[in-house]
């Protein structure tokens, strides 16, 4: 499913209103720059509320991190579908803002050592990917996924100022609603930025799609959409995570070199998490189907592997 620039609205499949336990809604958002990158989460998982804001400094590795969860979910607003109001999270030492401007989507937060203010900008004729992807009659995701976002603004950590470079900061987006079965695995992997003087933006994910006939795949070339519908191989070993990862499939060969692995694990209980976000470089190319041949290299992003009991 295709769609391009603003003003286009999306549905959110009905069920996601009512009471069940597995009901989840998140915003999720990343910024990468040159020198810096930033994550920021705003999330409700019926039962909870889980938020985070995370800035890595790519030179030193120093990080400023925050998150929270909240049982039952409280200090959490998101709207029903994308770009349809407002999305906050409020926590002890933790604000997040997400706003719709007429520049894009402007992105805050504030944890101790750390503010953001960016504007992701939607440029005209932008593509970005909304898919349902069904699991059974009773459990599904939504997800919108948009990459290669335009950004700008400033990071304040520990009082000094760094402003995003233009034309090198990007902004990633996955928004979320579905209702899900309890223990789930996923792939996904994201890159932005610019290769042989074409904008590129890499989409692509795993396991959760499995046999559903869905997949979330796709190259955006310029900011137009080319939709993976294979679901993909992907070939790599969290024991030795820094050996490149291989994703393959679909006209799609592609290689990620990861350099940081975000590890975070979390359990709660009935509420828990697994989740390596290796953060690093893809490469490759893909064959559209007219069957031109888009050769790409130094694209940052990630790729990660999650496991959830949720």
């Amino acid at each position: 499913m295709r769609s391009a620039g603003r003003g286009i609205c999306w549905s959110t499949p009905a069920g996601i209103g009512r009471r069940g336990g597995r009901n989840k809604r998140w915003e999720y958002w990343n910024v990468a720059t040159p020198a810096h990158v930033v994550g920021l989460t705003v999330s409700s998982i019926d039962y909870a509320a889980v938020h985070e804001v995370w800035v890595w400094d790519r030179a030193t590795d120093q990080t400023w991190h925050r998150s929270v969860t909240n049982i039952p979910p409280r200090g959490v607003r998101l709207p029903a579908r994308l770009e349809a109001g407002p999305s906050r999270a409020r926590a002890k030492h933790l604000e997040i803002d997400i706003d719709e401007t007429d520049a894009g989507t402007r992105l805050r937060a504030r944890i101790p050592g750390a503010q953001i203010d960016v504007v992701a900008a939607l440029p005209a004729g932008h593509e970005r990917l909304a898919v349902v992807v069904p699991w059974s009659d009773t459990r599904f995701q939504y997800t919108v996924k948009d990459v290669a976002r335009p950004a700008s603004g400033i990071l304040v950590l520990d009082g000094v100022e760094h402003e995003l470079p233009q034309g090198e900061s990007w902004a990633v987006l996955d928004h979320g609603r579905g209702r899900w079965p309890y223990d789930v695995r996923w792939n996904w992997g994201a890159g932005s930025g610019v290769s042989h003087g074409r904008t590129i933006g890499v989409q692509v994910g795993g396991q959760w799609t499995d046999g559903t006939g869905s997949t979330e795949n796709l190259l955006l070339v310029d900011g137009r959409l080319h939709k993976i519908h294979d679901e993909l191989t992907w070939d790599y070993d969290l024991a030795d995570w820094r050996r490149p990862w291989r994703i393959t499939g679909g006209g799609l060969d592609a290689t990620f070199t990861p350099g940081y692995d975000k590890r975070s694990r979390m359990n709660l209980g009935i509420l828990s998490s697994s989740t390596d976000q290796c953060f690093g470089d893809w490469s490759g190319t893909f064959r559209t189907e007219t069957g031109e041949l888009i050769a790409f290299e130094g694209i940052f992003g990630w790729a990660e592997d999650v496991h959830n009991r949720w």
